[in-house]
C-alpha cells in the first residue's frame, strides 16, 4: 500500500474522469495538423505580412455566399485578402482543400458543441462553455488552451466586422475558400481558387 499512498484520495469517479481528460488530450492531439517548428505548415503556401503583398483582394460574406464565387492567384504571389463579414452571423474564411475542409469542420463542429462558437461570434468567458463535453471539467485543464481557432490559413469574421488575412501561394494547385462554421459550407458557402503557373 505504500507505494499507492498518492492515489488513496482518489475515487473511481475521479480515476474516470482523469482518463476520460488525457484521452480527450491526446485525441486533440492526435487530429491537429502536422506542425512545423515554427508553426503550421502547408504545401499550398504560408502566411505572409501585409506589406509583402502584391495585390488587395476583397472578399463580401453574406448569409452563406462569398463574393465573387471564384478566384486566381500566381504561384509565387503574396495577396492580402480583406474579408467583409455584411452577414448577421459568424463566418470563416479558410484556404484550403475539400479534405482539409472537411476535418476541420469537425474540429468547428466540437467547438460550437463546447460553445466555444456561438451563431454571431466566438465565446471567450470560459464560464459560460459547456464543460461537460470535456470529461467534465475536470483537473484543472485550460480547455480553451486545448481547442483554440488559431490556424494561419483561417480567420473568423463576426457579423459587421472586418477582417485581413495575408497568404504567399505555393506552387500551381486547385484550393477553396471555405466557411467551415458548422452548416455553412453544406449551404454553399464555398469557392473556388485557383493558384495558376
Amino acid at each position: 500500500m505504500a507505494g499507492n499512498s498518492g492515489m488513496q484520495g482518489i475515487t473511481a469517479m475521479q480515476m474516470r474522469q482523469l482518463f476520460s481528460a488525457a484521452f480527450l488530450a491526446l485525441a486533440c492531439a492526435a487530429s491537429l495538423p502536422a506542425l512545423a517548428a515554427n508553426g503550421h505548415s502547408y504545401d499550398f503556401g504560408k502566411p505572409a505580412k501585409a506589406e509583402q503583398a502584391s495585390r488587395t483582394v476583397e472578399v463580401v460574406m453574406g448569409e452563406m455566399y462569398f463574393e465573387p464565387k471564384s478566384l486566381e492567384v500566381k504561384a509565387g504571389e503574396t495577396v492580402r485578402f480583406v474579408l467583409k463579414n455584411e452577414g448577421s452571423l459568424l463566418h470563416e474564411f479558410n484556404l484550403g482543400r475539400a479534405a482539409m475542409h472537411a476535418e476541420h469542420q469537425k474540429e468547428m463542429q466540437h467547438m460550437q458543441d463546447m460553445g466555444m462558437l456561438t451563431p454571431t461570434g466566438m465565446q471567450h468567458d470560459m464560464s459560460k462553455m459547456d464543460h461537460s463535453k470535456m470529461g467534465q471539467g475536470t483537473a484543472g485543464m485550460d480547455h480553451g488552451q486545448m481547442m483554440k481557432h488559431d490556424d494561419p490559413n483561417s480567420v473568423l469574421v463576426e457579423p459587421g466586422k472586418t477582417a485581413e488575412l495575408t497568404w504567399t501561394f505555393g506552387k500551381a494547385t486547385t484550393l477553396e475558400f471555405a466557411c467551415n462554421v458548422p452548416g455553412h459550407y453544406q449551404a454553399g458557402m464555398v469557392g473556388d481558387l485557383t493558384v495558376k503557373p
